[in-house]
């Protein structure tokens, strides 16, 4: 109870902070960086270097109520066959301005609900992509799954279309909390689409849970947790319920009232992330899990642990090419996210011309924060003399900062000369240790719960 005290004296419970899958965040993007910049950022890409590929699906046949992700209902196949239409002329568009022999490292469909696809769609996608972005040697190929949006026919087409790890939405199966959140979604048919899976050969199994929902209490998320485990997955990424109903509308359906309190939440995630540790996961970062032979694991446990929009990730392409609207393009020089709004995206490839809408430009000094804010979320460590062999004398100009961490943080985190590392008491702060170093933060800004 000390440490919980002290955790909420330091703000954690009223604490909101960028989860830094970016570093600047998307929050900072500008109108000024767009589709010119991203042209010039594509055909300057090394040939040589694998890239990653990320194609959004915005279609949903229901919109659950918690989610904050640029979706949008329908009922019929007509938009979603009017999108693709779109994605393949954005192709057309990349396929004009990459360098010749550029490769595909990795490959992932979010959305939205990738699985509204019906068979030829999938194939007909999967193959466009392809006459762009060849597949590079231990190419990976993912896609989210909605149980309740999928069947043996859609799995099969993508088995068949090379997908090797499959991504289930989950969040919790007590039927309360479902109801709570607009989301129906029995374990039966989960269980159902997971055999499906194993049977097309799909060995890779990822699961989503979340935690801070309404009614949500610790007997329900246990039970969640143990039907989770049943399934096998290979990783869990548990992530904290980020109620924002000023960003997501579809929220306000949410009844406030029902929401865990900040210490409620707090135990939510304790309990759940020592559940997976006891049935021998290996805690990743800050919210995700995996087992010891996974990728993931072993990402980490070689110092290769990245972190991105998708979350924690093994892959080492230092370029993800985001395709569809909404989709954000990270560079070695900047990001920039395709126009947010099916429609805007819709009209801008009509038009001829890149999606492009915002973004941010990084200048040496935003590469190197990046850098450090990425190895405080993987590692939970900074080392300015190891930072100094990429970016030169510059990264002992972090010092500063790390004074200030350890001056703030004490006793959760350890300064000793040019590092610094977050104690395993002090891992549920390290957002809020991260901003620190974030020299980007717009005034007014409301982020998401940093517990």
């Amino acid at each position: 109870m000390d440490q919980i005290k002290t955790l909420q004296a330091l703000g954690l419970f009223d604490a909101r902070v960028p989860r830094y899958t970016s570093y600047p965040t998307a929050a900072v993007f500008s109108p000024q960086i767009g589709a010119d910049f991203q042209k010039d950022a594509l055909a300057q890409l090394d040939p040589n270097d694998p890239v990653s590929v990320y194609v959004h699906i915005p279609f949903c046949e229901r919109l659950c109520w918690f989610c904050a992700c640029h979706t949008q209902g329908t009922r019929t196949l007509s938009p979603v066959e009017s999108y693709i239409e779109a994605v393949e002329t954005e192709l057309a568009l990349l396929r004009g301005t990459l360098p010749p022999g550029l490769r595909m490292g990795r490959l992932h469909w979010g959305g939205g609900t990738p699985t509204i696809l019906p068979p030829p769609l999938i194939h007909r996608l999967a193959r466009a992509i392809r006459d762009v972005f060849p597949p590079a040697e231990d190419y990976e190929f993912s896609v989210e799954i909605d149980p309740t949006m999928v069947d043996g026919a859609k799995i099969d087409a993508l088995a068949a279309e090379g997908m090797s790890r499959a991504s289930i939405g989950i969040q919790d199966f007590n039927p309360e909390v479902q109801q709570a959140i607009g989301r129906i979604q029995s374990f039966e048919t989960t269980r159902a689409c997971v055999e499906d899976l194993r049977t097309a050969g799909i060995a890779s199994l990822n699961a989503d849970l979340v935690y801070g929902l309404p009614h949500q209490s610790l007997a329900r998320i246990e039970a969640t947790i143990d039907k989770t485990l049943t399934l096998a997955p290979d990783r869990i990424a548990l992530f904290g319920y980020a109620h924002v109903p000023w960003v997501a509308k579809r929220q306000k359906l949410i009844e406030e009232s029902a929401l865990p309190d900040n210490l409620a939440r707090y135990h939510l995630a304790r309990k759940a992330a020592a559940r997976f540790v006891d049935a021998g996961m290996t805690a990743i970062g800050i919210d995700h899990f995996a087992r010891p032979e996974d990728t993931l694991a072993e990402a980490q446990m070689n110092r290769r642990l990245r972190r991105n929009f998708q979350g924690y990730t093994a892959d080492s392409c230092q370029t993800l090419i985001g395709i569809g609207a909404s989709s954000i393009s990270r560079f070695p020089g900047g990001y920039v996210q395709n126009a947010p709004a099916t429609a805007a995206y819709n009209q801008r490839i009509a038009q001829g011309s890149f999606p492009g809408a915002r973004g941010v430009a990084l200048s040496e000094e935003d590469q190197l924060h990046a850098r450090a804010i990425e190895a405080l979320m993987c590692e939970f460590a900074l080392d300015l003399d190891e930072l100094a062999i990429e970016f030169g004398p510059a990264a002992h100009d972090l010092q500063p900062f790390l004074k200030a961490i350890a001056t703030r943080y004490t006793p959760f985190v350890r300064h000793q000369r040019s590092r610094l590392e977050i104690t395993p008491q002090g891992r549920p702060l390290t957002r809020m240790i991260a901003s620190v170093l974030d020299q980007h933060v717009p005034e007014g800004m409301r982020y998401s719960r940093a517990s």
